[in-house]
């Protein structure tokens, strides 16, 4: 990849900071990758919508949290990567006349701190957030879950920013939902709208990404939801293999069955292709041994999905990003 076009076009004054030829391994819950061509850090909501109005229409633009269910090839990834973790950071109440208040949180926040916030605050339902390892952002775009519980579920009212820089407001209503699955209705265009250069699906070069959410939690006893998020966390730290780099689930669970038995029931536990290997803790899970590169995490995921497909006539479905290019 030549970085040197990282700087062919003109760059507004920026209130946040942008990078040339940013290292992803460090931005990676797996810890390796490739560079960013620009990295874009913004200071926050507005001053990212002014940056996405200031780059060419043709500019793809990848949106990051905590790095986490996202593997990033070794060759790096042409275009911007824009950092919302740090940045869209508010958390807040927002009171409704005579009902409960809403939790508002910007797509940066980390899950967790969205669920500890409803807890403190008095309200129960937000437990099950403690157990997703990222932002608010990448769980509105995966409708992330775990515990019987799914984000969706709580979700009242979106925001979003369009490639273009404007913000919008959005209903559950207009998007379809479902296991690990969210898309604008209608590919998100307004009928006025000319169809732009990628069609809006809040994907990867996706028309539309999610920058906020107010979520509708139920009253409760918050000392209770605090104990539930302690216990919630005691299981994860039992059952999941969180002293090695890894990003999660790597497979979606097949409908009636789990991606984890499947796995374990070919004997895949603890195999490996260079540094990476399938987790001796849980089998739905590839570590980092220390050496891996993102090469041989992609052959690893592989390799799984070939021999599960032989052996269990089911093809296991990816839940974790890939993007960037290959070395």
């Amino acid at each position: 990849m030549d970085m040197a076009e990282a700087r062919h076009f003109p760059l507004p004054r920026l209130a946040g900071q942008l990078r040339f030829d940013e290292p992803m391994h460090r931005h990676t819950t797996w810890r390796t990758g490739g560079c960013a061509q620009r990295a874009y850090f913004p200071l926050d909501l507005q001053d990212l919508a002014r940056f996405l109005r200031s780059l060419p229409a043709a500019e793809p633009v990848q949106f990051v949290g905590l790095g986490s269910n996202l593997l990033v090839r070794d060759g790096g990834v042409r275009g911007t990567v824009v950092f919302t973790h740090g940045a869209l950071k508010q958390v807040d109440l927002t009171a409704r006349p005579d009902q409960a208040p809403l939790v508002y949180a910007e797509a940066g926040v980390a899950a967790p701190k969205v669920a500890r916030f409803a807890a403190n605050h008095g309200m129960r339902g937000a437990e099950f957030l403690a157990g997703i390892p990222g932002t608010v952002g990448g769980a509105l775009a995966m409708n992330a879950g775990c515990y019987g519980s799914e984000t969706w579920d709580v979700v009242h009212m979106v925001l979003t920013l369009t490639r273009a820089g404007e913000i919008r407001r959005r209903s559950p209503a207009e998007f379809d939902v479902s296991y690990r699955h969210v898309a604008l209705r209608g590919g998100g265009r307004r009928e006025d709208e000319p169809l732009a250069p990628h069609a809006s699906r809040l994907t990867p070069h996706a028309e539309e990404f999610f920058a906020a959410a107010w979520f509708r939690f139920a009253p409760g006893d918050g000392e209770e939801s605090r104990r539930v998020i302690k216990e919630l966390l005691q299981r994860r730290i039992a059952s999941q293999p969180l002293g090695e780099p890894n990003a999660g689930s790597v497979f979606r669970n097949p409908p009636g069955d789990y991606a984890a038995r499947l796995i374990e029931s070919c004997g895949l536990k603890g195999f490996a292709i260079g540094g990476a290997m399938v987790s001796r803790k849980h089998s739905n899970f590839i570590v980092n041994t220390g050496t891996a590169t993102s090469a041989d995490i992609e052959a690893l995921i592989e390799h799984v999905q070939k021999t599960v497909k032989e052996r269990c006539g089911v093809l296991l479905e990816r839940e974790v990003r890939i993007i960037g290019e290959r070395q």
